[in-house]
């Protein structure tokens, strides 16, 4: 909330310990008050911070008693949505070890201990306990093989190792279990080597890191697989961020200094690709090396982005894009002089919003894409319209000063007005990046909890493991389990890497499962 200005007072530090020296033996005059406020107000203005932790529009802005544009948010059939209690019921527990616990006297078709008269038989839904242990996040099982000496010829007999005990002394799930730590959860290499020497369990981050790097090159043809089902899909969004690589080495003639690790989240029939690419690209030309892979003669592809022009790509041949502009970064431009301009801000906030509504609503809705492009052309079209006729006639009636920062927000909505509305003529066009922002999280807290990587190999291998780790959040299947099962099964992915995707690799498992014994 604005807050009124206090006048100017001028006060120098003499005269404040005098005014505060002599409020402690006798209440202040009015006069030395007013004179201590401004200074504590003026201390507190200066300290202020500058950044909000959300930009919803009702906590950018007052709110008010009522709005012509305010949209309505009914619960679903307008049922009360009860607050949330914390607790997990235990289906969430996906990757809990299933105990089955069967009666201890009664079992199927036996009589009612009870009654006597009917027949017990059991119920599709069992009575469900969830009990969680801990463990460190990396084990050891240290085999002892007694060892038999002839007191005659001196012969040792020594017991055979057994076989659950494997080759490796680092099997695939300590592999998948450092790579997740890392590369999905930002837990740097001497993190997790203090807190397992902790427990108990040596591992030096040198160690750590060749173990990670030994299962990339086992799974590489996963990610190569997923750059390649990447490359056709219909909507493909992209972002950068900042990186740091300490031995990068360049050509001579490349004059960039910046270095990027950009996001790709590409979107098709019942998947979700994301994937990193860390280096001196930007985000526009580690698309174009995408999209080299798409095949001609399929539909044009839909790109998200900001409008910064190195987000965009220099197409193949024969690949068309329809340009689509994030309207977040749109509404942002308000958010930030909404402070001085309220009254405007509110107005293009609220009919921005609608927006994201009408899309929610069609999204619960299951909507087909055509059906949500008539969806969109009937609710936020009109709205849509009214408001870029507003934003002309603000700067061609001199409503608003073309160089003040309502007039600049204006400015860029109308300069990119289309790209920023293609969900109003293309079935499928997202409203904004924020999933590519979302996936770049991940980069960034890496880069927070690392700092940096050493050589562009290190880089590498934390993208294959953040593309192929995040890929598995957007469809919801584990990272942990998936990460395993490529290094178990790195023939097979070899031979035919498509079985092997995050959303369909648990049915490629269940055909080479042997058939159970009836």
């Amino acid at each position: 909330m604005k807050t009124t200005p206090r006048p100017r007072m001028d006060v120098n530090l003499e005269e404040l310990d005098q005014i505060i020296d002599g409020g402690m033996r006798a209440p202040l005059s009015e006069s030395d008050g007013e004179k201590l406020k401004a200074v504590l107000h003026t201390l507190a203005e200066r300290v202020r911070p500058r950044w909000r932790t959300t930009e919803k529009t009702r906590a950018v802005l007052p709110q008010t008693a009522s709005s012509e544009l305010a949209v309505e948010k009914p619960s679903p059939e307008g049922e009360s949505v009860p607050a949330g209690h914390g607790r997990n019921g235990a289906a969430k527990f996906t990757g809990a070890h299933t105990v089955t616990v069967p009666h201890q006297t009664l079992h199927p078709g036996d009589p009612c201990p009870e009654c006597g008269v009917g027949k017990v038989y059991r119920q599709k839904e069992p009575k469900t306990l969830v009990r969680i242990v801990g463990r460190p996040p990396l084990e050891a099982t240290r085999y002892e093989m007694e060892r038999l000496r002839c007191n005659g010829c001196g012969e040792v007999f020594t017991a055979e190792e057994p076989a659950e005990a494997g080759a490796e002394k680092h099997d695939e799930t300590a592999a998948a279990m450092i790579a997740q730590l890392r590369y999905g959860s930002g837990v740097p290499f001497k993190r997790l080597e203090r807190l397992e020497r902790n427990l108990g369990i040596p591992l030096p981050a040198a160690t750590q890191w060749g173990v990670a790097d030994k299962a990339a090159q086992l799974i590489r043809p996963g990610y190569d697989e997923l750059i390649r089902q990447a490359a056709q899909g219909e909507v493909m969004h992209n972002d950068d961020t900042g990186a740091r690589i300490l031995r990068l080495a360049r050509e001579p003639s490349d004059e960039r200094t910046g270095i990027f690790t950009s996001g790709i989240v590409s979107i098709g029939q019942g998947w979700k690709i994301a994937l990193y690419f860390s280096g001196s690209k930007h985000a526009g030309e580690n698309l174009a090396e995408v999209l080299k892979q798409r095949p001609p003669g399929l539909a044009p592809l839909i790109q998200m982005c900001d409008a910064l022009s190195r987000n965009t790509p220099r197409l193949a041949d024969g690949v068309e894009l329809l340009l689509a502009h994030c309207m977040s970064h749109g509404r942002r431009q308000f958010v930030e002089v909404a402070e001085n301009f309220p009254e405007e801000c509110r107005y293009v906030l609220e009919t921005l919003g609608g927006a994201w509504h009408h899309d929610t609503l069609a999204r619960k809705q299951d909507l087909s894409p055509d059906e949500r492009l008539r969806f969109h052309q009937e609710h936020s079209g009109p709205r849509m319209k009214t408001l870029h006729e507003w934003m002309e006639a603000q700067l061609a009636e001199r409503k608003t000063e073309p160089n003040s920062g309502l007039g600049k927000a204006i400015q860029y909505m109308l300069r990119h007005w289309m790209p920023l509305t293609l969900f109003l003529r293309e079935p499928g066009a997202p409203l904004d990046n924020n999933i590519a922002e979302r996936v770049l999280k991940k980069a960034i807290l890496h880069r927070k909890n690392s700092l940096f990587y050493k050589t562009l190999h290190g880089a590498r291998v934390g993208d294959l493991f953040m593309s192929l780790i995040h890929t598995c959040e957007l469809n919801g299947a584990n990272p942990f389990d998936y990460l395993t099962q490529l290094q178990r099964h790195a023939e097979e992915l070899k031979q035919n890497p498509s079985e092997w995707m995050p959303w369909n690799y648990r049915e490629t498992l269940a055909r080479l499962a042997p058939p159970t014994a009836a």
